[in-house]
């Protein structure tokens, strides 16, 4: 067992020199927010590339690969002055990062400025991010915040029969950009979004959003998460609130069923919709759910990872995999590498990943709900899955860009049902 750590780190191993720069390590910087309502899905973050590279056993491309930390707010100034600090003085090859959405949208604009730096997302979820004038060496293998929500309305329509609702979500990228996923499938399938409630990402009192919360309705929608959703969730159980909950992606995350207090009561029986479910019998998942396990001590990890640790562990299977296929040349401006980022085909604990011309991921999407185990904690089971979720959402591109990019108000629910 070892602890996680958060400072530079050197994974080496010798191996016989195939070109003149074998011996010369390769450096990684890993942006991630370790401050803010996301801190501890970024810890997360960091165990996961740690484990990752410790797979390979610290090699890739027939070089050793040291990794350095830039810790981020999740503010997207902030996560700029960190990356440009890994590239122009920690002299990083590559970074893997940034964990939030407007981060992301933040650093596709700083990767212009660094066309020779290879970036790929840690996990940050803005459709904009690679859907909007992109950068060429910005790459997501994760799926971006709408995607996730596929699958999700059409299971609490069909399923539930839950036809009437009403919304909590954040008040930036991410949080417009998972409300539009599911809204677009819940509308689609018929059902009707009464009212939106936007708040501000870091915010501790939900006291008078939860009163303003309407009555008539069979299910809220609550597009939270971190210490957000907790302070929600404790906030909604003791106003003695009990409509039906439906979580967005990140609501029901493991940093959020692992908390203690009434936000665990409040969330059993609710459904939500993301990258993977914890039960999923698949071996690829299974092995790399053990390995995590195995790999840091019960107390320094969470029983299942975060959607943000599985998400760096992608990242970085992705950027060790197309080292390994460049043999670790990163010369002419790392076109090599870029150009294997754009093209392979890489096997994941999710499934197989590929990109699209935008170097979007496209993926399966999980619908899991929160029970009660017998020991009293909570778990996100399986209920449903939603395979090969394009950006587009299933949508011709003329039609997705017609409707808009995500907002406080985009989609028009009238407009998808046809009403």
């Amino acid at each position: 067992m070892r602890k996680s750590i958060y400072t530079t780190v050197s994974l080496l191993a010798l191996v016989v020199p195939s070109v003149a720069y074998a011996n010369d390590p390769i450096k990684i910087g890993v942006l991630v927010a370790l401050e803010g309502a996301f801190a501890a899905g970024g810890a997360d973050g960091v165990r996961n590339v740690e484990l990752a590279i410790q797979e390979r056993g610290g090699m890739a491309g027939g070089r050793p690969i040291e990794i350095v930390v830039a810790p981020t707010d999740t503010t997207p100034d902030n996560a700029v002055r960190q990356a440009r600090k890994l590239v122009e003085q920690d002299g990083v090859d590559i970074v893997i990062g940034p964990l939030s959405g407007s981060e992301g949208i933040a650093i596709r604009d700083y990767a212009k400025t660094v066309p020779e730096t290879t970036i790929i997302n840690g996990i940050s979820g803005a459709l904009e991010t690679t859907f909007v004038d992109p950068a060429e060496n910005f790459f997501r293998f994760n799926l971006d915040g709408a995607q996730w929500g596929q699958g999700l309305g059409t299971y609490v329509f069909e399923e539930k029969g839950w036809q009437r609702i009403a919304a909590v979500s954040a008040d930036y990228s991410f949080g417009y950009t998972n409300f539009l996923g599911f809204a677009v499938d819940f509308c689609r399938a018929g059902g009707d979004i009464v009212e939106r409630f936007w708040v501000p990402l870091g915010s501790s009192d939900f006291g008078g959003v939860i009163a303003s919360l309407p009555d008539d309705v069979d299910a809220i929608y609550l597009g939270l998460g971190g210490t957000d959703a907790i302070n929600f969730l404790n906030q909604y159980d003791q106003a003695g609130a009990d409509t039906n909950l439906i979580g967005g992606t990140i609501m029901a995350d493991a940093t959020v069923l692992s908390s203690r207090g009434r936000a665990k009561e409040a969330l059993v029986g609710t459904p939500t919709s993301g990258a993977f479910a914890p039960d999923n019998p698949d071996a690829a998942w299974q092995a790399y759910l053990a390995s995590y396990r195995a790999a840091f001590a019960e107390g320094d990890r969470f029983d299942v990872p975060s959607l943000f640790g599985v998400g760096y562990y992608v990242a970085t299977l992705a950027a060790l995999q197309g080292l390994d296929m460049v043999e670790g040349d990163l010369s002419d401006g790392q076109s090599a590498l870029m150009n294997a980022l754009s093209t392979m085909t890489l096997e994941t604990p999710l499934g197989v990943v590929e990109l699209n011309e935008n170097r979007q991921a496209t993926g399966t999407v999980f619908v899991t709900e929160v029970v009660e185990g017998e020991d009293g904690n909570l778990a996100s089971v399986f209920r449903a899955r939603a395979d090969g979720v394009t950006q587009t959402l299933g949508m011709s591109m003329e039609d997705f860009r017609a409707m808009g990019l995500p907002s406080r108000t985009t989609p028009d629910c009238d407009a998808l049902a046809g009403r």
